[in-house]
């Protein structure tokens, strides 16, 4: 299931922290200094642990509020851009803005450089009540430059390579949709690059949306990603439910004016243009088979309708946009397509009638999982490749996962898999398994190095499986009648706090903390932000967090690297230089311990930079004896959040220990933002 821009993807600054939520104060998280200097104040007491702090929780706007705020911001600009140091040639465009309960704002921009769209240079802006600029929060932390804005490749060629990319990736009648020439800032370096997309059809039908980034200067492929988000649903339909009509005259249509005007269209096999809005004399519609054409645009429209309410009760969002305006389905798309989309080029979701035509996909999973991809699109835009794929993907099976629950339809109950009426497997099988998504055979249950090179789908198994657990625990149990059993993978027991607060800390999340190129890293810190300012950085919920990214293979127990045992900690911020500088280190002195270091000594390094392929890191013992944590090599994506393991056996274990850090690679800043020693 997916999204686009039409849909189917962290942050570092120059002055204190950006990443090291899990050690510092609320207010210290994500904290970036604008030029003025650092702003970050201590929290107020902490809210008792399973009580939402409710200065955290933003505030229900109605379209006009929202409208306001972002006119303001928009008029106030060109001053933010300049007190955040943005180069003369750079600008900023609103694109959101979500109020706290305190007054505290989140402005979501995104950048423009000598006039091009920088792709990647989004970052959202903290402002306390008082004007004040607390933190900022950026999808690059290099300075947005180019050397020239001449290209040295034609565009027509760019194009070329796009097209002949899409065919080699199976597309039908591929075709130059659309190119413009824009800086691309998103894995290192901003250089001048195209972006094309091409359009025609995917290899099953799907519209094609290909989005390709070429560098300008050398014609090199950058990036790609699909702008259609596609996905399978729920074929089960959801009985007899209340929909919402419009009557004019003695004609019913499905257009739903209490949830923002959704209309419900018929394509008939079609597979462009909006289709036909369903229409009749009955307000009946549907006979609960495959033989009626409106009994799946009856389904659609109720799944939209729940979805609606899902976000506006839940998380008091008033539609996709949070700008009380509606969506729009269709139905009937094309000849036994077994497939779901969501287009933010149509603001629209499209459903197939599975294979045969016998099997609409147009249950509540289903519209709950495109629609979020729309808000997603509209909130983090998360690119739909790597990691920030990943996540993208995770969240519509996350918020999907969240309105089948919020429905309480006896006929399709909540569960935590995904696609579980469709039997697309033939063999009764769900199409995904959140509380162990390795079950469907590809998806990944932990995170490692070279999981950003999966499919989205599969890719998005980490976070799936992060917030199961964060809900449930681990274990086995048995929820509305199925059966669980979810592992973790250091082994260790995971506590759940509860699908409700789970949904709230992903939201606040998602809509305060991620940007476009969050990875899991980025993913864990701004959960532990959100966790942080709903319920307090001593609170149970925040401990959960730590545990279920640990154990997803993200981050360190709430405990230290491992499952208990004696930690040491050095939370001190120490500066990289940058290549061609030298060496830093951050010392910790073990005391206390009797003997030698274990054989299993555990390392946590959190460490904030903007290239972290260009990190060589090494453990110092007491004694001067090096042990290699991390060598460096490409690798463009943001961060250093990990555990090593070191066999430290031949060590005295008291003593002063080292982590020495330095960058090989240009044009990058960072700082080691914590580090702990775990002897197990």
């Amino acid at each position: 299931m997916s999204s686009s821009s039409s849909r189917r993807r962290t942050s570092h600054t120059t002055h204190r922290r950006a990443a090291g939520i899990a050690l510092a104060g609320v207010a210290a998280l994500i904290a970036t200094a604008v030029q003025s200097g650092a702003a970050s104040a201590s929290p107020a007491q902490a809210p008792h642990s399973g009580k939402i702090d409710p200065a955290h929780v933003a505030v229900r706007l109605t379209p006009s509020q929202r409208a306001e705020l972002i006119r303001d911001a928009d008029g106030a600009k060109t001053r933010t851009a300049r007190d955040l140091g943005l180069g003369a040639q750079e600008k900023l465009v609103v694109k959101d803005v979500v109020k706290d309960a305190d007054g505290t704002l989140h402005t979501r921009y995104e950048r423009t450089y000598a006039g091009l769209p920088v792709l990647g240079g989004d970052l959202v802006v903290d402002t306390a009540r008082s004007g004040k600029t607390e933190h900022v929060l950026k999808a690059t932390g290099a300075a947005v430059k180019v050397a020239s804005l001449t290209p040295k490749v034609s565009k027509a060629t760019a194009e070329k390579q796009a097209v002949q990319r899409a065919r080699a990736l199976g597309s039908k009648a591929s075709a130059d949709q659309s190119s413009r020439t824009v800086i691309w800032a998103a894995s290192g370096k901003p250089v001048l690059a195209y972006e094309t997309v091409v359009g025609g059809l995917q290899d099953d039908g799907t519209p094609n949306q290909l989005h390709v980034i070429t560098d300008a200067s050398t014609g090199k492929e950058l990036f790609r990603h699909q702008g259609i988000e596609t996905g399978v649903g729920n074929t089960q339909y959801s009985g007899q439910v209340p929909l919402t009509t419009t009557l004019s005259g003695s004609t019913y249509t499905l257009n739903d004016g209490s949830r923002g005007g959704h209309k419900t269209y018929n394509l008939n096999h079609g597979t462009s243009g909006t289709g036909t809005l369903f229409s009749q004399s009955s307000d009946t519609w549907g006979n609960g088979t495959t033989s009626n054409a409106a009994t799946a645009a009856a389904d659609a429209h109720y799944g939209a309708a729940v979805t609606w309410d899902f976000y506006k009760n839940t998380f008091g969002r008033s539609g996709i946009r949070n700008d009380g305006r509606a969506a729009y389905s269709r139905v009937h798309y094309g000849n036994s397509y077994v497939n779901a989309f969501w287009d933010d080029s149509c603001f629209c979701m499209t459903y197939g009638d599975g294979s045969g035509n016998a099997d609409p996909l147009t249950s509540l999973d289903v519209a709950g999982h495109e629609m979020s991809h729309g808000v997603t699109s509209n909130t983090a835009g998360l690119n739909y490749s790597g990691e920030s794929g990943g996540l993208n993907e995770a969240t519509s099976d996350i918020f999907g996962t969240g309105v089948e629950f919020y429905a309480g339809n006896s006929a399709d109950v909540g569960d935590y898999l995904i696609g579980e009426k469709i039997d697309i497997n033939g063999n009764g099988t769900p199409l995904r398994y959140m509380d162990k998504p390795s079950k469907d055979g590809a998806s990944a249950d932990y995170w490692y190095s070279g999981v950003g090179s999966k499919d989205v789908h599969y890719s998005s198994g980490i976070a799936n499986h992060f917030f199961y657990l964060l809900s449930e625990g681990s274990g086995a149990k048995v929820i509305n009648g199925v059966s669980y059993n979810s592992p973790t993978s250091d082994g260790l027991p995971v506590t759940g706090i509860g699908r409700d607060k789970a949904l709230q800390i992903w939201y606040r999340a998602l809509t305060t903390k991620f940007t476009s190129t969050t990875n899991y890293a980025g993913a864990r810190t701004g959960t532990l932000a959100a966790a942080g300012e709903l319920y307090g950085t001593s609170s149970a919920e925040y401990k959960a967090v730590q545990d279920a990214w640990a154990a997803v293979s993200v981050g360190s127990r709430s405990g230290g690297g491992g499952g208990g045992g004696t930690t040491f900690e050095n939370s001190s911020n120490v500066q990289i230089p940058d290549y061609p500088g030298s060496a830093v280190t951050s010392s910790i002195t073990v005391s206390g311990r009797s003997g030698n270091a274990p054989s299993n000594l555990q390392v946590s390094v959190d460490i904030v930079h903007t290239w972290s392929g260009d990190l060589q890191i090494d453990l110092v013992a007491p004694d001067g004896s090096t042990y290699r944590l991390k060598n460096s090599g490409y690798d463009p994506t943001p961060d250093v959040h990990a555990t090593y393991t070191v066999n430290a056996s031949s060590e005295t274990a008291n003593g002063t220990w080292k982590l020495r850090v330095q960058d090989l690679g240009a044009q990058d800043t960072g700082y080691i933002d914590d580090w702990k020693l775990t002897f197990p």
